[in-house]
């Protein structure tokens, strides 16, 4: 069996390896020459799989490494009867706490309070779940709205869109759709964009084209809202440097991008295959035997600056946004491609689980919101 994989696949070759013959490439480089005689095709979302690309292959399997499926044509798939699989929820840790480190350098830089303040979860899956509970732990208000959710559950804890747009703090965390009574393509419209909240701070952490991007850049070149942080953009890789300048946070698509959520997802899609061909499973994420760097820490100072500290030995968002703005600087045709290099050589990110965090002097509340956040806390 021949497998081509995405070369950014964390262990992508020793696990789809089991299976046959692994060729590791590019997510961009896979065109139909490659995959002419390669039964499987293992990608991530910059791989864009249709009818063109499948045309005179051998194909039988697509999988996807990410919770995302608008880079794939399904019905495209379906007529040529290839299998398909995507991971849902792999990474929806690393997103919730890649807002975690965005709210708190938010909180620093005085942006925002959090405590008291309400924030709007639109989209309530595997990844909006995990935010709005973290959000809840740092004080926050949470306001939900997924209307497929709602109309299947009968309402409930939901809300309608233009409740959403009066909350103080909006995240967009929706699949990106075109058709349908609740289509998500510009869902975040020059019209909604003007009914924001003043001083509302916008996140996607989504898909771009969730958001109209030239009208965000409108709505934040008015003041029709305070902020924006995005980590998502529309027309990747080409960001738009105007848009980067005026967002608190720039980021170049990496909120899942733990090595956690990573290895989930190849777990996901390794066992997604081996039940298409037939084959029994043998490999383990829990297999990887891989740590941070320093994975005991000391923090203090005060509830909010404890916080942080922990927050950012595993995940400084600052870093993200420094990468992404210097990249800004370079000639208009060498962005796409560092932009993508920024994705393709991104560090290994540890998710809060693997650090144990003493708090001195100690803090029952510091304490407690650090366990909740997922940190191991050590008693003296």
């Amino acid at each position: 069996m021949k497998i081509i994989v995405d070369e950014s696949i964390p262990y992508g070759a020793e696990a789809f390896g089991l299976l046959g013959d692994v060729s590791l490439m590019p997510g961009r480089a896979i065109t139909p020459d490659t995959l002419r005689d390669a039964d499987a095709l293992i990608i991530r979302t910059i791989t864009k799989v249709d009818d063109a690309l499948l045309e005179g292959t051998s194909v039988q399997f697509v999988g996807t490494c990410t919770i995302g499926e608008d880079h794939v044509d399904l019905d495209a798939m379906a007529r040529r009867g290839v299998a398909f699989s995507s991971a849902p929820g792999c990474n929806s840790n690393s997103v919730a706490e890649y807002m975690t480190s965005a709210l708190l350098t938010l909180h620093e830089r005085g942006v925002l309070t959090l405590e008291g303040q309400t924030l709007g979860v639109v989209g309530y899956g595997n990844v909006g779940t995990k935010v709005a509970a973290k959000a809840r732990m740092l004080g926050m208000n949470v306001v939900l709205c997924d209307p497929p959710l709602a109309e299947a559950q009968g309402g409930g804890v939901f809300q309608p869109m233009s409740d959403i747009l009066d909350c103080d703090v909006i995240t967009l965390h929706v699949p990106l759709t075109h058709e349908g009574p609740h289509a998500t393509h510009h869902l975040m419209s020059a019209e909604n964009l003007a009914c924001l909240k003043p001083g509302c701070v916008l996140f996607n952490s989504s898909r771009g084209p969730v958001i109209d991007n030239a009208a965000l850049l409108a709505a934040l070149e008015a003041g029709q809202l305070a902020t924006a942080v995005l980590d998502v953009w529309e027309f990747e890789p080409r960001l738009n440097p105007a848009l980067v300048d005026r967002c608190a946070l720039a980021t170049q698509h990496i909120a899942g991008y733990s090595l956690d959520g990573k290895l989930n997802a190849t777990q996901q899609i390794y066992e997604a295959a081996c039940r298409h061909f037939g084959l029994t499973p043998d490999w383990r994420a829990e297999q990887v035997d891989e740590h941070p760097p320093i994975d005991s820490i000391t923090v203090g100072g005060g509830y909010w600056d404890a916080l942080r500290a922990a927050v950012r030995l595993n995940y400084d968002i600052r870093d993200d946004d420094q990468l992404v703005r210097d990249s800004m600087g370079l000639p208009a045709e060498e962005r796409g491609p560092a932009f993508d290099n920024l994705r393709k050589k991104y560090r290994r990110r540890f998710e809060f689980r693997h650090t144990t965090v003493t708090v001195e002097p100690a803090d029952a509340r510091t304490e407690k919101t650090l366990a909740e956040l997922g940190f191991r806390v050590y008693h003296a």
